[in-house]
């Protein structure tokens, strides 16, 4: 099968960092090209001090392993890479097996849309170590950058209420690709629209879902502001929603209003105006007024401005006289701390074997096994995450231990709690499986994902920590192969 969404004509197996195909090297020169792998990717902290965090990038995932190949053109750019000594790092053997290189390993994932937590696998690869291996860059920055903006959509959204928001991003978004990303991931986090043309073209946002008002340079070429107005006007008299702090923002009023009133004469409506600085609260309420007294009543108020979630919800704490909202700069957000794992290896003929990393942050250190996640869910609210290996299962009277302090621990199930599974099968063998939803759907996903939280693992400052542990028997593993590993060791230094 082949499935295409990221707009390039070429695959992308060159985008990866040196270093996995210098360690696919090494799998393929010790006799290693015949074990599996398992690795998982997952988040070590949530965004911007929050709670959850909004998986997505399945969709531009899927994309780029169904078509993954390394190509003449690529080989030939790798033989020419020089090591330290100055000759070619990779051999020309090594390179003929990369020729050959299909990914045919199995992929399970959660859903794009679906409410995550932290050190939750959200993305399994299982399969021939080599090509387990060199997919772990992209995989990072398909899934970070998304999930971190679907989630500050998600927050934003919140802070919004009711009221419309709309994705003003493109002018600030991290390079053209990172635009294109950035629309698709605010809209399944909640974003009504956008002013980006080709990503909706590009990903099917509704045609009437694309929106834009003006910009002070149309009104600068202009004699007057009252003139761009009514030039604006004659020209598209359907879609006049005016900018109107050129200049200063209440006189831009008075001649939105003045130019309302030519457009009704005309059979025509007025449909807003814009504010772009100033005292937000302020300036709306005073806005509101003109407008209404005007007979405007339906004219609506479009605020921008670098907004965020904090500023809305104090804009509407304060009373602001706003209808719609564009947020483009503070939608841009750093990408998630996701990191891609290996948890365990298979040589052949032979059993999985755990596998863990240790570090001196206790933070970093990894969990062994063949991950799932189960979440038990009760009237209609989330209740807990249970992480486990999936060849031993969730054992009758086992319980969840909390990595954060084993001190925290919930028998399983939760009373009257129904459980579910997270990963889903995505790949097998190479090949999807998944039938792949479509943006509209995943957009309704996180909608219903995020009724199931409560209002206190949703709030921006100092949110409640959701629950979620290592089943018990897992836990136990875990703290076995970490004593193991730092045996002949003090607080986690070599003993002298």
């Amino acid at each position: 099968m082949t499935y295409r969404v990221l707009p390039y004509r070429d695959n992308l197996a060159l985008f990866t960092d040196l270093y996995q195909l210098t360690m696919a090297q090494v799998y393929w020169a010790e006799g290693m090209a015949d074990w599996e792998g398992a690795f998982h990717y997952f988040y070590r902290t949530a965004p911007r001090g929050g709670g959850y965090s909004i998986a997505c990038g399945l969709e531009l995932l899927v994309d780029y392993l169904s078509n993954l190949s390394f190509e003449t053109e690529d080989l030939n750019y790798l033989s020419r890479i020089p090591g330290a000594d100055g000759k070619p790092i990779f051999q020309p053997e090594f390179l003929e097996s990369l020729a050959k290189l299909e990914f045919k390993c199995d992929v399970d994932a959660v859903p794009e849309g679906t409410v995550v937590f932290p050190n939750e696998p959200i993305v399994r690869v299982k399969g021939p170590l080599m090509a387990a291996q060199v997919v772990e860059t992209a995989i990072l920055n398909l899934c970070n950058y998304a999930s971190a903006i679907a989630t500050q959509a998600s927050r934003i959204c919140w802070a919004a209420g009711d009221l419309p928001v709309f994705d003003f991003s493109p002018r600030r978004a991290p390079g053209v690709d990172g635009s294109l990303t950035t629309t698709r991931s605010a809209y399944i986090g909640g974003f009504q629209g956008t002013s980006n043309v080709w990503a909706a073209q590009h990903f099917g946002i509704p045609a009437q879902d694309v929106k834009g008002t003006m910009a002070h340079s149309l009104i600068m070429c202009f004699d007057s502001e009252l003139d761009a107005f009514m030039a604006y006007a004659r020209r598209l008299p359907n879609n006049c929603l005016f900018l109107v702090d050129t200049y200063g923002t209440i006189g831009g009023v008075r001649h939105a209003i003045e130019v309302g009133r030519q457009l009704r004469a005309g059979g025509h409506e007025l449909l807003g105006i814009r504010l772009d600085s100033g005292d937000l609260a302020k300036l709306s309420l005073q806005a509101r007024r003109m407008l209404d007294e005007a007979g405007f009543e339906r004219a609506a108020i479009f605020a921008s401005n670098d907004l965020n979630e904090f500023i809305i919800r104090s804009l509407r704490a304060q009373g602001a006289a706003v209808s719609l909202w564009g947020v483009g700069t503070n939608l841009i957000v750093p990408p998630l701390d996701g990191v891609y794992k290996l948890s365990a290896v298979r040589r052949p003929s032979s059993d999985w074997e755990p596998k863990i990393k240790l570090s001196d942050q206790p933070a970093k250190i990894s969990i062994p096994g063949l991950l799932q996640v189960k979440r038990f869910r009760r009237a209609n609210k989330n209740v807990a995450d249970v992480i486990y290996d999936e060849t031993a299962g969730v054992p009758e009277g086992a319980s969840m231990i909390s990595l954060r302090d084993e001190s925290r621990q919930l028998k399983l199930p939760p009373g009257g709690a129904v459980p579910s599974d997270l990963l889903v099968p995505v790949m097998r063998d190479g090949i999807v499986l998944y039938e792949l939803p479509t943006l509209g759907q995943i957009r309704d996903r996180c909608q219903a994902e995020l009724s199931h939280l409560s209002e206190g693992t949703r709030r921006f400052e100092n949110p409640d920590e959701y629950r979620v542990g290592v089943e018990s028997s897992l836990y136990g593993l875990r703290h076995e192969m970490i004593l193991e590993s730092r045996a002949g060791s003090e607080w986690g230094y070599e003993a002298s």
